[in-house]
């Protein structure tokens, strides 16, 4: 009997080794400021051979969207799997844990399920958000400057009392990668990976670039010709609503940007140039990370996520930055690629299924079979599995202005609908249709034509449930900036 019992629980601690080993890890490359400017999404400019390559081993999504264009916010939602509508904070200024104190978020949980959870870079806006939920943890780092001329710059404005101290909105130092923040995250990362190898770990490697300032090593500012570039048209949607576009975001604040008017042509090529340097730069860290995970022979259990938080306007409507619920800042590259042990694998393949950041929560938690708290995303493993699969009919995003008036929109993937209420009592003021079929821009607003009343009908349709007109008052949890 005492011999039956020990095969029993040898035969058991067996099954139990093997159940645990079946779990996959995660690697997620989340990027600020990227749009789908790369070459796997048809960009004629972008160099970008190592996302390429994991977009050949995974699926890339066509119409993926996150649910703020700024910071923050959408990179809480992504780590709680709620909409920015649901935590009720939509600024940069409101730590997650200022609010709320027990949602459960992403690193937390797979770390009471045994895993290691890493948090390299810019991961959370606020480094220090969540820290207890991370078993390793690299804040990130400031902006920094390597040009003798910069620091010196720096040190000036510094001592002149300027604020916010920001320096140039560029700068191609001829350093090694590590020099800046993202090569070091990238270094970080590799030496993790080995510490960590033979445990289940959840890694997020949060690389900074493109955000601003668009400083990268000038090696990768030589793989372009700055007079390749086209200027964008400024023109700006004809019947836009007025406070639909943001008047530049942050990149007024750099040194040397001028405070009014357009950018002139000369400065707006250099500063595409350097977005595209960094985006380069960013490509090379993520080539050195995945090919540490084939060398230490973790790629075969690990699935592999390369997003980022929002998209990006680089001069399109004569504007810049984020901050709006335009098609071009709200989309956003996605790239899944599952573990390479995966006996239905699928690789090299594009899906126009409508997905969204909010959804990797409740992906990975199904992934892993883990059980979750209640999501606002759900699981997108069946169209991972299969691209083509029909999936769901509208993706919306939020963006506020000011703290009387909240933007609630909502895309079909061929129409963008945007109705701009007031954030109290759900009033509509004004609103948007665009139609976004082969463009990220458009340039009429459609609302109210009687040629698309059908359209606008149905858009309207898919918007009402998301944002209910009786629902409670927008930006009732967030914390005013202090004055």
């Amino acid at each position: 009997m005492k011999k039956l019992i020990l095969i029993i629980c040898v035969i058991c601690g067996v099954l139990n080794i093997s159940a645990q080993s079946e779990k996959p890890n995660i690697l997620i490359f989340y990027v600020d400021d990227l749009r789908a400017e790369l070459g796997c999404y048809g960009s004629k400019t972008a160099i970008t051979p190592n996302i390429d390559k994991l977009a050949s081993e995974g699926v890339m999504f066509n119409k993926a969207y996150t649910q703020q264009a700024i910071c923050a916010p959408s990179r809480m939602s992504t780590l709680t799997g709620l909409r920015p509508e649901t935590l009720g904070i939509y600024s940069i200024f409101t730590p997650l844990r200022k609010v709320h104190k027990d949602v459960v978020t992403m690193p937390q949980l797979f770390k009471d399920n045994g895993y290691k959870t890493v948090s390299i870079g810019k991961v959370y806006h606020h480094s220090i958000d969540d820290k207890t939920s991370w078993t390793h943890h690299f804040p990130k780092e400031p902006n920094s400057y390597v040009k003798p001329e910069n620091i010196a710059l720096m040190e000036r404005l510094k001592a002149e009392g300027v604020k916010p101290l920001k320096g140039p909105a560029f700068e191609d130092a001829d350093v090694a990668d590590e020099a800046y923040k993202d090569g070091r995250a990238a270094t970080y990362a590799i030496q993790t990976l080995n510490q960590i190898k033979d445990d289940k770990f959840l890694m997020i490697v949060g690389l900074s670039k493109p955000h601003l300032p668009f400083n990268a090593p000038k090696k990768y500012w030589d793989l372009y010709n700055k007079d390749d570039f086209k200027v964008p048209s400024r023109e700006k949607p004809e019947g836009m609503y007025r406070l639909a576009l943001s008047k530049w975001g942050e990149l007024k604040g750099y040194y040397g940007i001028p405070k009014d008017g357009d950018l002139n042509n000369d400065l707006t090529q250099t500063l595409i140039h350097g977005y595209h340097a960094c985006v380069s730069y960013i490509d090379a860290q993520v080539g050195k990370v995945m090919h540490a995970l084939e060398d230490l022979d973790l790629r075969k259990n690990t699935m592999v996520i390369f997003m980022s938080d929002h998209g990006y306007k680089i001069g399109e409507y004569g504007a810049w930055c984020k901050h709006s619920n335009m098609e071009i800042d709200v989309r956003v590259p996605l790239i899944v690629s599952r573990e390479t042990d995966y006996k239905n694998r699928v690789a090299g393949k594009t899906s126009n299924a409508l997905v969204e950041n909010v959804d990797i929560f409740p992906t990975l938690v199904d992934l892993c079979g883990i059980e979750a708290p209640k999501s606002d995303g759900k699981s997108i493993l069946p169209v991972i599995d299969n691209p083509t699969k029909k999936w769901d009919d509208v993706a919306t995003s939020v963006y506020p202005r000011g703290n009387k008036i909240m933007g609630c929109t909502a895309t079909d993937g061929n129409w963008r609908y945007t109705e701009w209420r007031d954030a109290n009592t759900h009033e509509i003021l004004a609103g948007e249709l665009y139609q976004h079929k082969n463009s990220l821009l458009s340039l009429e607003n459609l609302y109210g034509n009687p040629k698309y009343a059908s359209v606008e009908k149905r858009m309207k349709t898919l918007l009402e449930p998301q944002f209910p007109r009786n629902a409670k008052p927008f930006l009732q949890n967030d914390i005013p900036r202090k004055k």
